[in-house]
Formats: C-alpha cells, structure tokens, sequence
C-alpha cells in the first residue's frame, strides 16, 4: 500500500480543474463551505461508493478533502486498499479556507451553521465525563464507569486513529441536511 500524496494549498489550487474533488466530511459539515467542484462522498460511505470512485479515477486524478486532512488520509488509505491513488489537501478546507480561497456552499441545504466533526466529539466527549462526575459524585458512585468509558473510547481512538463517536454522530438529523444525498454525489462521479 502506497503513502497518500499530501499537497499543499497551493499546488492543490492550480491543479484544482484537473482533479475529481471528494469531500469526506459529513453532510453538514460539506453544506457549510466546500471546494469548488467537489463531491460529498462521507467516510463512512467511501466503501458504498468505490464503484463511482473507481470510474472517476479512470477520467482523472482524485483529491480527497476534509476539514484537517486526517479523514481523507483515512480515506486515501481506504482507496489505495482498493488499487486506487489518490492525494488529500494539506491542512484541509480549514487551511484552503484560512488562505483566503474560495468555499462554495449549497444554496438548498436547508441547515445552518453546524460545528465541525472534531469539536462535536469533544464536545460530546467532554459533556459525557462531566455527566458521569456529577452522577457518580450526587446519584450513585458507578455513574462514574460512564466517564471511564468514554476516557477508554478516547485511548482507543488515539491509538487506532479510528473514532466510534465521529460514526454515531455523523447519523444525527443535524449533520445530515436536507438536499445531501449521496445518489447525487455518485452520479457526479459516474460523469452523469
């Protein structure tokens, strides 16, 4: 399995037309500013998709996006599992963005701001320790295990680079508005 290609902001943005741009992130998380040209196919979906992938990648050279570059890289490893090459942008749309490029947002989303993936989960996380705190300190001292867990789902998420809670709340209504739907994204890389 080969290394994924990482480019920079600026070899990314002058090559831009010669790529089929993928965005990993979740519905919301694309509604609310992405590449210009890019399709919203969510991590969680790439396996779903490799067939539309697969004919994308014959017409041209693949850049996987998302907010840091740590799902894409994900999902290039993914791909290369598959014979598949593909590139992710350095620092993602976060860094794309702070350069001053250009985001396109849908006009029929229908949502509003929604947080990025990664503090959602901290937020989750960090909501979900003090809660076993309270409980276990006011209710009953096992309350406590709660935060132990999610302390143990954090270890594990840092050691296998993978992330339970990103899955469970990427299914949620609010990252996944109105209009995403991943048929369109698939007939985008079919060419149709």
């Amino acid at each position: 399995m080969s290394t994924p290609v990482t480019l920079p902001t600026d070899q990314a943005g002058a090559r831009l037309h010669e790529f089929t741009v993928i965005d990993v992130r979740t519905p919301a998380e694309y509604a609310t500013g992405h590449l210009p040209g890019a399709v919203n196919v969510p991590l969680d979906r790439m396996r779903r998709a490799l067939p539309e992938i697969r004919q994308a990648a014959r017409r041209g050279d693949l850049l996987l996006v998302c907010a840091s570059g740590a799902r894409s890289e994900k999902a290039c490893a993914l791909l290369a599992e598959e014979g598949l090459d593909a590139a992710t942008l350095a620092g993602g749309t976060g860094a794309w963005a702070s350069e001053g490029r250009d985001l396109e947002r849908p006009a029929n989303a229908g949502t509003r701001a929604v947080w990025g993936m990664e503090r959602q989960v901290r937020f989750t996380a960090g909501t979900l320790v003090l809660l076993g705190l309270v409980l276990g300190l006011f209710v009953h001292p096992a309350f406590q295990l709660l935060s132990a867990a999610i302390a143990g789902g954090l270890v594990f998420s840092a050691l296998t680079d993978t992330c339970g809670m990103t899955v469970v709340l990427g299914k949620l209504p609010h990252n996944r508005p109105r209009g995403a739907s991943l048929d369109s994204a698939l007939a985008a890389l079919r060419g149709e």
